[in-house]
């Protein structure tokens, strides 16, 4: 399984996660259309939700996990506030991203998702999310 990650520092006015990684899974997706990200989240238990570009300005959702698929053009994201990670994503790729139940309620009413966004209920989101003891 091909999976990047990052482990960004927590703090700041973005709450990352200090165990949950940025995941990115390059060239996750061979036949690249829109329809393909949505039957391959559909299918792994992440409803697609939305289909649109990606917000020019840092922001995260307290409420829920999210899985980015990228379907068309190229772009470039700074992951995790000012202090955080440049990525770009093409084609295929699918970036997920976690938050820190450290520093809001809502996002610590938030449990782990059934399954990774791209590789299903055996993937490797559970690998890269276990606390460092439980590695």
């Amino acid at each position: 399984m091909n999976v990047i990650t990052h482990l960004l520092a927590a703090g700041g006015s973005i709450p990352n996660h200090p165990h949950w990684p940025l995941l990115i899974y390059p060239g996750a997706v061979k036949k690249v259309t829109p329809e393909a990200f949505e039957e391959l989240f559909t299918r792994n238990r992440w409803p697609a939700a939305w289909r649109d570009g990606v917000f020019p300005f840092h922001h995260y959702h307290s409420n829920g996990h999210e899985a980015l698929g990228i379907y068309s053009g190229e772009v470039t994201v700074q992951f995790g506030g000012d202090a955080g990670v440049t990525v770009t994503a093409r084609p295929g790729d699918v970036t997920r991203r976690a938050f820190s139940p450290n520093h809001l309620k809502a996002i610590a009413r938030v449990p782990l998702p059934a399954a990774d966004p791209v590789y299903g209920p055996g993937g490797p989101l559970f690998t890269c999310w276990l606390p460092p003891s439980g590695r």
